[in-house]
């Protein structure tokens, strides 16, 4: 019902892109197509609706689904090229990576408005984001960066009497390990923020992950030697994706390398950041994404 919806909505653009955006025009990419795809979709908490990113256009779909026979489609211009992207930690305001222009978009999904476009870092790539409250800022949305090795930390607190002078804007940057960042993590009950970094080029960097102590964020950065600690034979052995258990005691990360490698998940302690345990499985294929 949806994909109808963005063919139907996309269909005109989809047949006169080439006039309006030139594929060789890919702000980096390569062999974009001059179709447009769409790259994350998100459900609203306040109303029946869908946010679709559609990635080459810069636009974004809201599309009402009360009436499933009579779809309503309104378009909010961001910003290519649209990628993923996470709530705040009020589920009002969706923030997308507008990752070739070096943006995070903000949607209102209570209005169904852009409320902010924020440059941030070269190419953000926040997965999800992550939600914390800075012993500053307030309430924060973090994201690390392709291109840099900075993580960015934009306010979120709109409309707070107290923080709301934050929202929006990029209120600290820190320094992590280097670019190639996939994913960045916290949990509600840990002081620790996780940053991977699987597509950097030393495997050093690639193999590790970097931890900020939420409470002093200035002292910068522990790492830990991930993919040491999985043992494994030859093989890339990137750590990807820091995932926790529900009850937020436990980080497990993907320790990822080629098909014909073994691959494996390591999770560590999230209070004393030492190994817990490390599971091995001839199942455990090009391992990356995991959820709990």
């Amino acid at each position: 019902l949806l994909a109808a919806a963005v063919r139907d909505h996309e269909g005109r653009h989809a047949r006169t892109l080439e006039d309006r955006v030139d594929p060789r025009d890919d702000g980096g990419y390569s062999g974009v197509s001059s179709e447009p795809r769409v790259a994350s979709i998100v459900a609203s908490h306040h109303k029946p609706e869908f946010v679709v990113n559609v990635k080459e256009t810069g636009k974004i779909l809201v599309v009402n689904y009360a009436d499933v026979n009579a779809l309503k489609t309104t378009e909010i211009g961001a910003a290519r090229f649209l990628h993923d992207g996470g709530w705040d930690s009020t589920k009002r305001y969706f923030l997308v990576a507008v990752n070739q222009s070096n943006k995070i978009a903000v949607v209102d999904t209570k209005v169904g408005k852009l409320a902010a476009l924020i440059d941030v870092g070269h190419i953000p790539h926040p997965g999800r984001g992550a939600n914390f409250v800075h012993p500053k800022f307030g309430p924060v949305w973090a994201t690390g960066h392709l291109g840099d090795e900075s993580v960015s930390l934009i306010g979120t607190a709109s409309g707070d009497n107290k923080y709301g002078q934050y929202a929006w804007k990029v209120v600290q940057v820190l320094k992590g390990q280097g670019g190639g960042s996939l994913f960045i993590k916290t949990h509600p009950k840990s002081t620790n923020l996780w940053v991977d970094t699987p597509l950097n080029l030393d495997p050093k960097i690639s193999q590790s992950v970097a931890v900020f102590d939420i409470h002093d964020l200035g002292k910068g950065y522990a790492t830990l030697p991930i993919a040491e600690w999985a043992d494994l034979g030859e093989g890339a052995k990137r750590v990807v994706q820091p995932e926790f258990n529900q009850a937020g005691d436990e980080v497990w990360f993907s320790v990822w390398s080629a098909k014909n490698q073994q691959s494996a998940i390591v999770v560590v302690d999230d209070n004393t950041c030492r190994l817990k345990a490390v599971i091995k499985d001839p199942h455990l294929i090009i391992l990356t994404g995991k959820f709990n």
